[in-house]
């Protein structure tokens, strides 16, 4: 890193990456809660609606691969302002959008720059905290979801119930301006990986990252841990009102539920990942998510506290993973490589996460009273994944540790 950092500067570097992913997790999953609102308004299918949600993370995916050449040429501090500046006035644009085309290309001007910013965030905790904390400083990152399904999105269902569906976009544009000021005056300068690109061609890195075996596994492990939620997530609150009964002002208490005990577990997995092992850690978590995964897609009417308490499970186990996993996907790259490699990374998992929702969109259809059908395959397909990331994860040879988890083949 370009400069030892104190534990208030680390404090306030990790509290203002959180903000910034805080603005890009709810800006993304936002659109889902509001499925039934959208597809109603636009006349569109489910499957059209899913083509929505995937738009933004194919642009990201996209948008990756061309930022995986310049990334790590530009410091890091200055490229994330820009970044978030641009993703800032996407969102403004997806607040506006007066037609289900304009809004799928604001959403996709979103995805472009909101897959790099999620990229640079997780390269920036790589960069500047050691490998024996980065577990934890993964997991106050990550309460980023936590405090975006608490508080962001079911803030963001009012404004749509008693405003309209372009207030939530808006005040999210709103918030991401305080927040570029707050990365301005917190986050210090990061360039020592500049040393490194000396005399480099633009393609070089990439050539240099694609050419290391254990990077390739670590991009296999990452889309994998993707795919497997988001078969079915972006069709929750769909499945939620048609086949299980949910009003419209019940839905809130899903996200709300799942980001109050994300908030306390995602710090208890951060001290696991740490203490018992990243590894162990996240294999414990992809096997658990397996059970409310199948078990929410199952569901028919049932009682409010019932449908809640596997909600929560499934947010919390699938959260949750993703601390041990983005910990062991940044300690997989060579650190001169880790801005190219995770950019990398977000464009695979960008593709996993669009990948997922649109074929979970092709399996799930409606009957002839409404219900959706073969949602439970879209889960079933959805844990096939956790189980080969689960299986995968062991193969990788981790930097920063004393010995590697698998030797590099």
């Amino acid at each position: 890193m370009s400069q030892v950092l104190t534990p208030q500067r680390e404090r306030w570097l990790l509290l203002t990456l959180a903000g910034v992913q805080f603005t890009h997790i709810l800006d993304f999953m936002i659109m889902m809660p509001l499925g039934p609102q959208l597809t109603q308004m636009f006349s569109i299918t489910d499957a059209q609606f899913g083509l929505l949600v995937s738009a933004y993370t194919l642009a990201a995916g996209a948008s990756g691969l061309v930022a995986s050449t310049y990334i790590d040429r530009f410091e890091r501090k200055r490229l994330l302002l820009v970044l978030y500046g641009l993703f800032g006035l996407a969102t403004l644009a997806c607040g506006l959008a007066p037609s289900y085309i304009g809004l799928m290309l604001a959403r996709i001007a979103a995805g472009v720059f909101g897959g790099v910013l999620s990229a640079l965030s997780q390269t920036i905790v790589g960069d500047a905290i050691p490998f024996e904390r980065r577990g934890r400083a993964m997991g106050v990152v990550m309460t980023s979801f936590s405090v975006s399904t608490v508080a962001g999105v079911p803030l963001g269902l009012f404004l749509a119930a008693h405003l309209s569906w372009h207030a939530p976009f808006i005040g999210i544009a709103g918030l991401c301006a305080v927040l570029g000021l707050l990365a301005a005056w917190s986050l210090p300068l990061m360039g020592a990986h500049l040393v490194d690109q000396t005399g480099r061609s633009i393609l070089s890195s990439v050539r240099q990252v694609l050419a290391d075996v254990n990077h390739l596994k670590a991009f296999a492990f990452s889309g994998l841990m993707m795919f497997a939620g988001f078969t079915v997530i972006p069709y929750i609150t769909i499945y939620m009102r048609a086949n299980v009964g949910m009003q419209a002002e019940q839905v809130p208490y899903i996200y709300l539920c799942g980001g109050v005990v994300t908030l306390f577990t995602a710090r208890l997995f951060g001290r696991m990942t740490d203490g018992w092992g990243k590894v162990p850690t996240f294999r414990l978590l992809g096997v658990a998510m397996l059970v409310p995964l199948m078990a929410l897609t199952l569901l028919g009417p049932q009682p409010l506290w019932q449908v809640l308490v596997v909600s929560t499970l499934l947010f919390a186990c699938m959260s949750g993973r993703m601390i041990p996993g983005m910990a062991i996907v940044a300690s997989a790259a060579q650190p001169p490589l880790r801005g190219t490699f995770m950019t990398l990374n977000a464009s695979v998992q960008s593709a996993a996460m669009g990948l997922a929702a649109f074929v979970g969109g092709l399996i799930i259809r409606r009957d002839a009273q409404g219900l959706v059908e073969h949602y439970w395959m879209s889960a079933a397909l959805g844990a096939c994944a956790s189980l080969a990331a689960v299986w995968l994860v062991g193969r990788l040879s981790l930097h920063g540790m004393g010995t590697t988890a698998t030797p590099v083949e």
